[in-house]
């Protein structure tokens, strides 16, 4: 067995038993009343824990029923809790002395959600990334690779949720070489732009693929330099793959549209666009949604999606734009297994897209109002100032 793939347990197999078997699903897309059946015990589950384990969640419980989510199952509760709550409080359903992580959600100023993990639930979480690439192929332990992280260098005491997925992905094909985009400079983080330009030029030449991980915004801040200083186009080996994350927040003004920033990368390096994804995720949410080779975000199957109005926060049908709110039984340490992200989305059913998934996906619009609340993509893009 891969060692991502390798089994881990719940903390009370006996009272958290349908959450293990939901998380030990293999197939991420599996679909079916059983699936459903499963899930809603999951959930009911989880609902059980937190509520024995957090007196903010049971008071949660105390309150009148929100309007229940129509994809995780008839009579569930599924208390609305803000993504933004945990910027501004830490709720935890476990002991401090069984922390196991420590992560949070922002950069180096400004609110963060401080997130906190025991083993299972940072365990499961990763396996279910480990499950998607798997899935897609790209889990690739005897083909070496060089990667460009468009992510913050490593350094001490530093606990961003997106520096920690992306050098977690380096591990499902070992590292020819790796240059990272965010320098540590040993009192921040600075955007080494020639850096990753001569990265790419340089591993043009190698005969190994590229992966290039890590926030939208660098890359496409990259194509535009190497445009700018007159560089020819770069053509990549075969089996190069860019999995991206973390959104343009705080350049919403210089975003392109998806599909022209994907044929900006084919044109630039020469991956095919079916080999470039986007993917959605938070701290506060850890559960991977990564897209399909058609460009949506199909909810796997240890979650649920729904979209919820922006006033009234009641479900909103396919294809109407709301709150996006997000649901797994999987975490054990908080009691965030029902957000309510501040993202706005649409909900599309599985059939609305051409790929072989059937499960719904949704599409992210922006994010929700203005606020001082910055996220990882904020931070970073803060450091892109002057580039243009």
């Amino acid at each position: 067995m891969k060692p991502h793939l390798a089994p881990v347990e719940v903390p009370d197999p006996a009272a958290l038993g349908q959450v293990q078997r939901l998380c030990d699903l293999a197939e991420p897309y599996a679909t079916g009343p059983g699936t459903d059946a499963l899930f809603a015990a999951a959930m009911a589950e989880a609902n059980a824990w937190h509520a024995r384990r957090s007196p903010f969640f049971a008071a949660l419980l105390e309150d009148p029923a929100e309007a229940p989510a129509p994809t995780v199952g008839d009579g569930i509760r599924t208390p609305l809790v803000p993504a933004a709550f945990f910027k501004r409080h830490e709720v935890l359903s476990i002991p401090r002395d069984e922390v196991f992580l420590h992560l949070t959600s922002s950069g180096t100023t400004g609110q963060k959600s401080q997130m906190f993990f025991d083993e299972w639930t940072i365990r499961s979480a990763q396996r279910m990334v480990a499950r998607i690439f798997d899935h897609y192929g790209w889990i690739t332990p005897e083909q070496p690779v060089n990667y460009l992280l468009y992510s913050y260098e490593p350094a001490p005491a530093l606990k961003l949720g997106t520096s920690f997925t992306d050098n977690y992905l380096c591990d499902f094909a070992p590292a020819r070489h790796t240059t990272h985009a965010l320098r540590h400079t040993g009192t921040g983080h600075e955007f080494d732009v020639h850096g990753c330009i001569a990265a790419l030029r340089r591993y043009a030449e190698d005969d190994v693929p590229v992966r290039i991980l890590g926030f939208p915004a660098f890359l496409y801040f990259t194509l535009e330099r190497m445009r700018a200083m007159g560089l020819p186009p770069l053509t990549l080996p075969e089996g190069s793959l860019v999995v991206l994350g973390g959104g343009w927040k705080g350049h919403a003004d210089r975003q392109i549209g998806k599909d022209t920033f994907y044929a900006e990368v084919t044109d630039s390096l020469g991956i095919p666009a079916e080999r470039v994804r986007d993917t959605f995720g938070s701290v506060e949410h850890c559960v991977p949604y990564v897209e399909c080779a058609h460009h949506r975000l199909h909810v796997p199957v240890w979650s649920r999606a729904a979209v919820r109005d922006t006033g009234t926060l009641r479900p909103l049908p396919y294809g109407d734009r709301g709150f996006l709110h997000l649901v797994s039984p999987y975490i054990t340490s908080v009691p965030a297994h029902s957000v309510l992200m501040g993202d706005l989305a649409s909900l599309h059913p599985g059939e609305g897209c051409p790929c072989p998934l059937s499960t719904d996906w949704f599409t992210v619009h922006g994010r929700a109002g203005v606020s001082r609340n910055r996220s990882c993509a904020v931070a970073a893009a803060e450091l892109m100032k002057g580039m243009s």
